[in-house]
């Protein structure tokens, strides 16, 4: 063996004894740390072992984090306050987001790079706003928007892209399943006493009526595209499908009706689709839509002037009150937190929302955002992309007649585009892999094959 060999054999072994004894000194210095603080602080010990054992969890196996937090992604329980006014939702998503970054698969897919162009370009049209409106609620929320989307499309790519996809897709259905059977429950508690107003669901924790419903629907779009890779059998997916839209009956939620119609409208007119689906089912669908058209221009012509038509016409009016003070860069983002105006309000749509806080820029922004996240799940294969273009479709058209960006109803539908993105990434590698292993070598590698391989 010659002598360079063997001095580049020696050098990465010292390297290697370097790098142990380095790990070994930061161990201990860590565990005598958390000793110390188990003493005087233990709640910053509990935290920094909790983060320590997640580095460790995440070094392993990288989309396992992600995957666990995807049910508390959905919880809107309340926490901080002031300015600092964010849910659990948030925080778990940052959480999440961290090890999603460091540790997913590279190279990232082409469209997961576009949409992430899109909510950084998105965030650069807002900065303005931040810049010429300082106060806290505005910083946070422009950090909290860029989460929702970027930090829930890699949150998703992380669950997918490492050969979880089926189990995210499960976890967030039976979760939003979960929610939906409690709403049923809470209903005919409510109709059984002869009540027949909208439920509030108050288990596991107090939320609200177009929150719930919102959800409901979201899983109902989720549930009628049923992924096959997602392996949900027919029977439980009329089962789910049923409980899911019963409950956003209870909760007379009329924008998570109208988003789940358009979501299926969508799915059973589009040509290149997974699987054929009845457009008889839309005739069933007309008679709601047709009762909503008909509730809405009955508190339209109603002297109430708080019902909920009436009230969103002046809110509408309201904030174009707020708009024109600030054409261009907008007022600031959650201008309702503050006390410049005498609305204390957020505007119960979308674009009208966006073009308030961040002006004619941020609008150009968002649409900008909307577009390129409905054309990428729109040209992924379909037996990937359809689950994306429920959920995002769902949620737009929820978003004209409700609050948008709001937590779990905004990240929810990146969360699932990303999740997708890695699924088919996933199930691309994995049939690129099989024909190198060889007949004998694929039948005896590990996990549930991919349906779409053998398309």
């Amino acid at each position: 063996m010659s002598s360079p060999v063997l001095e580049r054999l020696q050098g990465a072994l010292t390297r290697d004894r370097a790098l142990q004894a380095a790990l070994v000194a930061g161990g201990v210095v860590l565990a005598l740390v958390v000793a110390r603080l188990s003493v005087t602080t233990p709640e910053a010990a509990v935290v920094i072992s909790a983060a320590v054992l997640a580095m460790g969890v995440t070094a392993l196996q990288p989309g396992l984090i992600p995957l666990i937090c995807l049910p508390l992604l959905l919880v809107v329980l309340r926490v901080g306050g002031g300015g600092v006014d964010l849910s659990l939702s948030d925080f778990v998503l940052a959480a999440a987001t961290i090890p999603a970054l460091f540790m997913a698969r590279r190279p990232f897919a082409p469209g997961l790079r576009a949409v992430l162009w899109a909510s950084a370009f998105y965030q650069f049209t807002t900065l303005m706003a931040v810049v010429n409106n300082p106060y806290a609620a505005n910083a946070v929320e422009w950090a909290h928007a860029w989460m929702m989307v970027a930090g829930g499309l890699l949150v998703g790519w992380a669950v997918g892209a490492n050969g979880y996809g089926r189990l995210g897709v499960r976890l967030l259905i039976f979760t939003i399943g979960a929610l939906a059977a409690i709403t049923v429950f809470e209903g005919l508690m409510q109709v059984a006493k002869g009540d027949f107003s909208p439920v509030y669901p108050s288990i596991p924790f107090p939320m609200h009526k177009n929150f719930a419903g919102t959800l409901c629907g979201l899983g109902a779009a989720m549930v009628y595209a049923r992924p096959r890779w997602a392996g949900l059998s027919k029977p439980v997916s009329v089962v789910l499908m049923t409980l899911m839209m019963t409950a956003v009956l209870f909760t007379q939620s009329r924008q998570a009706v109208v988003g789940l119609v358009g979501a299926i409208f969508v799915l059973v007119l589009r040509s290149n689709t997974d699987r054929k689906r009845s457009k008889l089912l839309l005739l069933l669908l007309a008679p709601i839509l047709v009762g909503i058209t008909n509730l809405v221009q009955d508190q339209l012509k109603s002297d109430n002037q708080f019902n909920s038509a009436l009230q969103r016409l002046s809110w509408f009016q309201d904030s174009l009150t707020v708009w024109s003070t600030d054409p261009w860069f907008g007022v600031g983002l959650r201008w309702w937190y503050t006390d410049r105006f005498p609305f204390q309000f957020q505007p119960p749509n979308a674009e009208i929302e966006v073009l308030t806080s961040a002006g004619v820029l941020g609008l150009v922004g968002f649409v900008v955002l909307m577009v390129v996240a409905l054309r990428v799940s729109w040209r992924l294969d379909p037996v990937y992309g359809s689950l994306a273009v429920a959920v995002l479709v769902s949620r737009l058209v929820q978003g004209q007649f409700d609050l948008y960006w709001a937590a779990v109803q905004s990240s929810l539908p990146f969360v699932v585009l990303g999740l997708c993105l890695g699924a088919q990434r996933h199930a691309e590698q994995s049939a690129d892999t099989e024909p190198a292993l060889g007949p004998a070598s694929a039948s005896a590698s590990t996990g549930p094959v991919n349906p779409v391989v053998s398309r």
